[in-house]
């Protein structure tokens, strides 16, 4: 089956297709800070949106894989004059909608609605900045967790592949 072309409303965001890998810093006060290696997968099938999948592991101090980390996956959706809207699931019981802007090659994005299972740990809000620099996507992330205000946590640089 043949590629479909790109939805012309991703065009803001298409620079994102495709494989990204990397790695990057890790830390929070209520843990200990440590390095994590990173694949990224954004993805389409022709329709206004965005797939994506992300997922991390521990690294030890000589790069090398220790234990999976974290992994997300979700849906990113531009809307009319550069707003985006990006709809997250964890595996850990967490539920993100993210609102926000792109910018050239920049995007920047703040929650809007957090929801917690049960069993999830306290989490209330999320910061993500997201760049293109030297054809490298840079990522940080704040979050406001375990009764704490919005904190550096993890940030990392990828480079494409494949």
């Amino acid at each position: 089956m043949e590629e479909p072309e790109v939805h012309p409303d991703l065009e803001p965001i298409a620079f994102l297709l495709g494989r990204w890998e990397g790695a990057g810093v890790g830390g929070y006060p209520t843990i200990e800070s440590f390095n994590f290696g990173q694949e990224i997968e954004f993805g389409h099938n022709g329709k206004p949106f965005l797939t994506y999948v992300s997922r991390t592991w521990l690294l030890d101090q000589d790069g090398n894989r220790v234990r999976p980390l974290a992994t997300e996956s979700g849906y990113w959706r531009m809307q009319p004059e550069r707003q985006l809207e990006v709809l997250l699931a964890h595996p850990t019981g967490i539920v993100e909608i993210y609102i926000g802007e792109v910018v050239f090659h920049k995007i920047e994005l703040r929650t809007d609605v957090v929801a917690r299972t049960a069993s999830a740990k306290e989490y209330t809000a999320g910061y993500r900045l997201y760049g293109l620099v030297n054809g490298n996507l840079m990522w940080a992330y704040e979050m406001a967790a375990m009764g704490r205000p919005l904190t550096d946590h993890m940030s990392a640089e990828l480079k494409k592949v494949g």
